[in-house]
C-alpha cells in the first residue's frame, strides 16, 4: 500500500498556513465579500486562502493537479488535490465559528479519482481533523497529539443522531417527504452543517449524516475521514465516494435503512 503520510503533512502545512489567512480576516469589519453567478457568497478570504494554498503546492508538488472551489482545475495527472478555502462561507462571512479549509489529495484508479489524505481546518473551533488511506483518522492540534477517531455502534434508527444543514434542498428534490420520514423515526435531529456533521460520525458523537446537493470540494477530505473512522459516506445513490453530487455519512450500521428514507419521493 502507498505511503501517504508525506502527503499528509504537507496537508497539514497547507491548512497552518491557511488557517492564519481566515483567522486574521474573521470578523474583521472591512472584509469584502461578493456573490458569484451561483448567489452564493465569497469573500476575499477564501481567494486569499486558495491562492496561498495553490502556490505552496505547486511548489512543493508541481507535477499534481489542483481543484479548488474559487479557482477550478489547473493541470493533470493521477493526484489531484482538491481544496475548499472555506467551507461554510456564509458562517464565516456573519461571524459564526462553523467554517474550516478543507484539503484533500485525490489519486487516479479504476473507479475514477478517489481521496486518499484529508485535513479539515476549524481554527475558529480550534478543532482539526484529519486521515490518510490505510492510516486510520485522527483528531488534535497536531500529527503528535492528537486521538484516533472511530464511528459510533448506534446500530438502531430509534437510537440514532441524524445531523443535516436545512430543509430546502431535499424539498427542491422532492425529497422532503422521506427526509421527514427520517426524522420522526430517530432519536435526535440537529441542523449543524457544512463539515461539521462529517466530523462528528467520524467522532461517534453523530450516527447519520445528509446533504442533497455538494461539489466534489465539498466532500472529498471528509469522505476519507469517515470511511478511515470506520463509517460509510457514498452518494444519496448508495455509490461510494464523493462523486454523486450529494452526501450520506454513517457509522454504517445504519447506512441502508438512511438511503431507503432520503429516496422517497412524493
Amino acid at each position: 500500500m502507498p505511503d501517504y503520510l508525506d502527503d499528509l503533512r504537507l496537508a497539514h502545512v497547507l491548512a497552518d498556513a491557511a488557517d492564519a489567512v481566515t483567522m486574521d480576516r474573521f470578523k474583521a469589519l472591512d472584509l469584502k465579500v461578493e456573490t458569484k453567478p451561483d448567489m452564493t457568497p465569497v469573500s476575499e478570504a477564501d481567494k486569499a486562502a486558495e491562492e496561498l494554498i495553490r502556490g505552496q503546492l505547486h511548489r512543493a508538488r508541481p507535477r499534481d493537479a489542483v481543484l479548488g472551489e474559487e479557482y477550478g482545475i489547473e493541470g493533470t495527472g493521477p493526484r489531484r488535490w482538491v481544496v475548499d478555502p472555506i467551507d461554510g462561507t456564509k458562517n464565516y462571512v456573519r461571524g459564526v465559528p462553523v467554517w474550516a479549509t478543507l484539503i484533500s489529495l485525490m489519486e487516479a484508479s479504476e473507479g475514477g479519482y478517489q481521496p486518499v489524505v484529508g485535513v479539515v481546518s476549524a481554527p475558529a473551533l480550534g478543532r482539526r481533523w484529519w486521515a490518510a488511506q490505510g492510516y486510520g483518522a485522527f483528531t488534535g492540534r497536531s500529527l503528535t497529539k492528537a486521538s484516533r477517531l472511530r464511528v459510533s455502534r448506534v446500530a438502531k434508527l430509534a437510537d440514532a443522531s441524524f445531523a443535516y444543514s436545512s430543509l430546502s434542498g431535499w424539498e427542491e428534490q422532492g425529497r422532503l417527504d422521506g427526509f421527514l420520514d427520517l426524522t420522526r423515526e430517530v432519536w435526535r435531529t440537529r441542523a449543524y452543517g457544512d463539515f461539521w456533521p462529517y466530523m462528528m460520525v467520524a467522532e461517534g458523537s453523530v450516527d447519520l449524516c445528509a446533504e442533497p446537493e455538494l461539489s466534489l470540494w465539498d466532500m472529498a477530505a471528509n469522505a476519507i475521514i469517515v470511511t478511515e473512522a470506520g463509517g460509510t459516506f457514498t452518494g444519496l445513490d448508495g455509490r461510494p465516494g464523493p462523486h454523486g453530487g450529494n452526501a450520506a455519512a454513517s457509522n454504517g450500521l445504519l447506512h441502508d435503512e438512511m438511503l431507503e428514507y432520503l429516496n422517497r419521493r412524493r
